[in-house]
């Protein structure tokens, strides 16, 4: 069983389920009314719905109901037939995970790639009753002492990387609409913008030489084909970086309360080789385009492919 929980976790499912698949039974549970998460996964497997309690811009009173609800369902929902209970993140995972514990799977946790500084608190909060706590990179067993370092998680390539010509920029699920009210300002031509919740429309209607969509669930081929991509602090930038080796630009997104820092943000952007936008100012935006145009990802272990090793092993 694995959760995809939206956005990034939902990419840690994916990378996780291309190493498994005809290998291993997968089950997966996604958000209610998440139907671009049941689109990457349901090739995958069978797929059931549980509730999401928060969002990354909602306070934490709001979670309480979600919760509870979350945890009757995960009680019903959760089967004892299966071996293996992988948490991708969020807390959308908590309830199911605490549920699959209490039935007799293992608990598998992972650890968000953006988060250096401190834990996330899913990872938190589950790293009592997990198994084994599964860590990206080095430095995140300083915030989770006793995880195991597997190397980042990011998906096998859909599509061979190609050139043409245009700037992918995106804010995930939610969006980023500082970032889109930016470049819509900056007057760029060749513009693939995917804005998720936030509306489409005033973008396209400005700039009907630029594709604009909310959402895609194809969007693996609109990366394949990028010069370059901008994006909030999130996994779209690994999958860029690693998966299709773009050149890549790093916009955090001061609106979520729940994402890493800006000290998770800088290491990162050292991790991948990429740019970090420090200002949300127009000139700010054109230097950093301009200078991740020279720069090059580096290459990392396959996290995903040992992690699937180690399921498959018993680990």
């Amino acid at each position: 069983m694995i959760t995809a929980s939206g956005g990034g976790h939902t990419g840690y499912a994916v990378a996780l389920a291309q190493r498994l698949v005809g290998r291993a039974e997968m089950l997966f549970l996604v958000p209610e009314g998440d139907r671009w998460s049941e689109s990457k996964v349901g090739r995958f497997g069978r797929v059931v719905f549980t509730t999401k309690a928060r969002g990354p811009r909602d306070p934490l009173w709001r979670a309480v109901p979600g919760l509870l609800r979350a945890g009757w369902q995960s009680l019903r929902r959760v089967p004892r037939s299966y071996d293996v209970f992988v948490s991708s993140g969020s807390n959308h995972s908590v309830p199911p995970a605490l549920a699959a514990r209490l039935k007799g799977l293992r608990v598998v946790n992972i650890e968000s790639s953006v988060r250096f500084t401190r834990p996330s608190m899913s990872a938190r909060v589950l790293k009592p009753f997990s198994h084994l706590t599964v860590l990206q990179w080095p430095e995140q067993e300083e915030i989770l002492p006793g995880g195991v370092v597997v190397g980042p998680l990011y998906e096998e390539p859909e599509y061979e990387p190609r050139d043409e010509g245009y700037i992918l920029v995106t804010g995930g699920t939610y969006g980023h609409k500082q970032l889109f009210d930016l470049v819509d300002r900056l007057g760029l031509e060749n513009v693939v913008l995917q804005t998720g919740r936030v509306d489409p429309k005033p973008y396209r209607e400005r700039h009907p030489e630029w594709r604009v969509f909310d959402f895609d669930p194809d969007f693996a081929r609109w990366i394949a084909g990028a010069s370059m991509v901008v994006s909030h602090l999130g996994k779209t930038v690994i999958d860029a970086a690693l998966t299709y080796r773009k050149p890549v630009v790093i916009a955090p997104n001061p609106e979520w309360r729940l994402t890493a820092g800006w000290r998770d943000a800088e290491i990162l952007a050292e991790k991948l080789n990429a740019v970090l936008l420090k200002e949300l100012e127009p000139g700010a935006l054109e230097e950093a385009v301009e200078e991740a145009k020279h720069r090059r990802p580096p290459v990392y272990e396959d996290g995903a492919r040992r992690l699937a090793e180690m399921l498959l092993e018993g680990a």
